[in-house]
């Protein structure tokens, strides 16, 4: 199998993003599937212009990209993507978007597919802090997810694809703010790609 695994690079005022780290440390397979790393930009629309022609070029059975969720506690398995830009804060080209849906005729919202309980199941044994979310927010990270979904479904692609979003790495932040320290979320990342093999 082949999977395409994104991070994003730092922004807004972090100078470091979880996820840029993530996709440096994770081997380049796992239990010899291939692992297709792929940083991308905080940039709207742009993001998923970048992941497109790498899904076009390698054809992968799994897509999971990598968010970070600033304030969360725990390792958030997204459960849907919306279609709406919603957010006062810029993005890394300075565009804000506010009330604008992300594809005229896509349809309001696309589900993940992939499998969310199991990889719940998975890290909630390493005992690792993990929740399923709702709301992947209305800024790029949902953008990327919501383009993604909607690629595969109007293609009729075999791909399952889905987003998680992780939060801050104990060495970015005070010690009152929370996070988690990278090996922990990279052990957690991992056991997501395991539950998907």
């Amino acid at each position: 199998m082949k999977i395409i695994i994104t991070g994003f690079e730092p922004f807004l005022d972090s100078e470091e993003n979880p996820t840029q780290e993530i996709i440096k440390l994770l081997p380049k397979s796992i239990y010899g599937n291939e692992l297709i790393k792929v940083e991308l930009p905080v940039i709207y629309d742009e993001c998923f212009n970048i992941l497109l022609k790498i899904i076009e070029e390698k054809k992968p059975d799994v897509i999971i990209n990598l968010g970070l969720a600033g304030g969360r506690k725990a390792i958030s398995i997204e459960r849907v993507a919306i279609n709406i830009n919603d957010s006062s804060s810029p993005d890394n080209k300075g565009v804000i978007l506010q009330d604008k849906q992300i594809i005229k005729a896509g349809k309001n919202a696309y589900f993940s597919t992939l499998p969310i309980k199991q990889i719940m199941k998975n890290i909630e044994k390493k005992k690792i802090p993990v929740e399923i979310s709702n709301s992947a927010g209305t800024y790029v990270c949902n953008n990327l997810m919501y383009h993604a979904l909607h690629y595969i479904y109007i293609n009729n692609l075999d791909i399952k694809a889905g987003f998680i979003h992780v939060p801050y790495m104990k060495q970015q932040v005070k010690e009152e703010v929370n996070s988690l320290p990278l090996d922990v979320i990279l052990e957690g990342v991992i056991d997501s790609i395991k539950a998907c093999l």
